[in-house]
């Protein structure tokens, strides 16, 4: 049999299939009325429609009969109020560890009925001042501090005050404004190895500058007609992703790591992709563990499936880019490679300008303009903003001009040299260290430690005892240090090993031992299964912030020798 006669007979075969179909339709409706037929068709069409809305939400199912099935828990009458008296209590306990005043403090509730003269609101600040207890001048703090040069914080001091009342609204009123912007955004590019048409914005940090690079790439899937557009991120991903998810209305799809490497897997990346991806994410380096992922290998994939590309090096961005010329290569990581679309690089971290400035960055300005917003047809005016501010800070902006002038490449160059050999060191040595290990490969300024002997946060308590303020994480369980400008300090780096040194040692003579304190609230907070109970304590957290009420508990326990409530 021919090919030709072959599809015929095909063809026959379909056509009676069909016949038989319509006939078997037809005789089971002979005895239905035609409205029967169509209310039939009407619930049907509904069901079907509910069935797909039910399944298909950017929570997934079993997260949601998760979800469901704790509330459900919570509303028996002697569970719900034993784990509320529970809640209640965490709660009080945090409120009285950070509304914490030294005695004869009060809190300012309203404002004085005659202002206060330039000493008097002086000393009323030194009195503020003498709250703080964590010594991150001495390099006792992971990350927070990236600087503190004294010299250098009176020039931001002196060119903030230049600048305090500007306004980059009105660029026609403080024109110099402007051009620092402008200028700034030009000199990462350059730094980012942009070519022309390279471009971006300054926003206050870089929570921003991720939601402005999401927000972009979700509004050019819109344009494309994804009705469901998604980021696909490694898990290690900064939770600022999270945050632009929940804004903006778009999935968050978690891209698992290796597990020894702690490098966002690519196969699973490219198994992700789907009709809804609106973008891939990469971090250079990532927050937790301090590793490079893999850019070069998703910026491929990012040119084959016509992806963009944002590459978060918001917390190592101005260390990153002077590596090779301090003598620490990398692996390309910016517009050098055809498949990054965005960059996100904090000034206001390694670029050692003042709290509230960060870049984002683009490989071309198509992308820039789907992060503006305008609204043309306002009564006031056309009202156009290039990020989430409408007014902004004019001398924050100067402030981080200045700095990156100030510094200058020979300044980044000597500091990223100091603060990279210091982060290799402490890897070097905590490696060396029995029972405890440090995660991946780290190459810029993060270390992370892990244990698979002791609970970590047990180290974690050791090392607060002994002055250090380290990060706490999980999922895997582990702490972090960030090395700063301080740590490079003489002595600080030997310090915090021989710490870490020591402190092992008294674990590990008894390795299964409880973990007390603050790691044990933190290791517990993980294995909760009902994480709208670690979410409830959470807002509980940030509304003790905003607290202008002394707790009772520390009315009741102030200590006359030193003034500070438990």
């Amino acid at each position: 049999m021919d090919y030709w006669s072959a599809l015929v007979v095909y063809r026959e075969m379909v056509l009676l299939y069909l016949e038989e179909g319509r006939r078997q339709v037809n005789s089971g409706c002979v005895d239905l009325e035609p409205w029967q037929i169509i209310g039939a068709t009407v619930i049907t069409t509904l069901g079907a429609v509910w069935i797909k809305g039910f399944l298909f939400q950017q929570e997934s199912l079993p997260s949601r009969i998760k979800k469901q099935c704790f509330r459900l828990i919570r509303k028996i009458p002697f569970v719900g109020g034993a784990i509320q008296s529970q809640l209640n209590k965490a709660l009080d306990d945090m409120s009285a560890s950070l509304c914490t005043l030294k005695e004869g403090m009060s809190y300012t509730q309203q404002l004085p009925c005659k202002g206060l003269s330039q000493s008097q609101v002086l000393d009323k600040i030194r009195e503020y001042e003498t709250l703080n207890e964590v010594q991150w001048e001495k390099g006792c703090v992971s990350g927070a501090v990236y600087w503190g040069d004294e010299s250098l914080t009176n020039l931001l001091v002196k060119v903030y005050g230049d600048f305090a009342w500007s306004n980059p609204l009105h660029p026609d009123i403080f024109p110099g404004v402007r051009k620092m912007e402008a200028e700034v955004v030009r000199m990462a590019c350059t730094l980012f190895h942009g070519g022309p048409n390279s471009c971006g914005t300054v926003t206050s940090g870089g929570t921003e500058s991720i939601l402005m690079a999401c927000k972009a790439y979700r509004d050019m899937a819109y344009e494309r007609g994804v009705k469901y557009p998604e980021i696909l991120a490694p898990v290690s991903v900064h939770a600022a992703f999270d945050k632009a998810a929940h804004y903006f209305g778009m999935k968050l799809v978690h891209i698992p790591l290796d597990e020894k490497t702690m490098k966002v897997d690519v196969k699973a990346m490219k198994r992700a992709i789907s009709k809804n991806t609106a973008m891939l994410v990469c971090s250079a380096p990532q927050f937790p563990h301090g590793i490079m992922d893999p850019v070069e290998e998703v910026a491929k994939l990012a040119v084959r499936y016509n992806l963009p590309l944002h590459v978060d090096a918001c917390l190592g961005g101005f260390l990153i880019v002077f590596m090779a010329k301090a003598g620490y290569p990398l692996a390309p990581f910016d517009f050098r490679l055809k498949g990054v679309t965005s960059i996100s690089a904090d000034t206001h971290k390694y670029g050692y300008a003042p709290k509230g400035s960060s870049v984002i960055l683009y490989s071309d300005k198509k992308y820039r303009h789907y992060q503006y917003f305008v609204a043309p047809d306002w009564q006031g005016g056309i009202y156009a903003s290039p990020s989430v501010a409408g007014s902004r800070p004019g001398g924050i902006i100067a402030a981080c001009w200045a700095t990156m002038m100030h510094m200058g490449e020979n300044g980044y160059i000597d500091a990223t040299k100091k603060i990279i050999s210091t982060a290799r060191k402490i890897k070097t040595e905590i490696r060396k260290i029995k029972g405890v290990f440090v995660f991946g490969d780290p190459e810029v300024s993060v270390v992370a430690i892990g244990s698979e002997v002791f609970d970590i946060f047990r180290l974690s308590n050791a090392l607060t005892s002994k002055g250090w303020n380290l990060n706490s994480l999980q999922y895997p369980s582990s702490i972090h240090i960030c090395c700063t400008v301080l740590h490079t300090q003489q002595g600080v780096a030997d310090h915090f090993v021989h710490d870490v040194k020591e402190q092992v040692a008294i674990i590990m003579k008894n390795p299964k031992e409880k973990t007390t304190g603050m790691g044990a609230i933190y290791g517990m907070a993980q294995a909760i299964p009902d994480r709208s109970m670690v979410t409830e304590i959470s807002r509980g957290f940030l509304d003790c912030l905003y607290s202008t009420e002394v707790p009772k508990s520390n009315t009741s326990h102030m200590n006359g020798s030193n003034g500070k409530a438990h």
